[in-house]
């Protein structure tokens, strides 16, 4: 009974693959900044760009939220 309170007690909504889905984010981020600083913009990578980093975003958000259980 002891090992199975134990095993239920320890249950956690964090996943291993969460760490990367929040760097991919930030790397997103840090190539939007790249785009919309450069002197040649390529608006259909700005758009690309914009879209992923907005689904990634939802994403982290979605995630985060099922940490804490809401």
């Amino acid at each position: 009974m002891l090992f199975a309170e134990a095993a239920t007690a320890s249950t956690s909504n964090f996943n291993a693959f969460d760490i990367f889905v929040i760097l991919f984010t930030i790397l997103i981020f840090i190539g939007v900044v790249r785009l919309l600083r450069a002197p040649k913009k390529n608006l259909f990578a700005i758009g690309f760009a914009v879209v992923s980093l907005l689904v990634f975003l939802l994403t982290d958000y979605a995630m985060i939220t099922g940490w804490f259980g809401s």
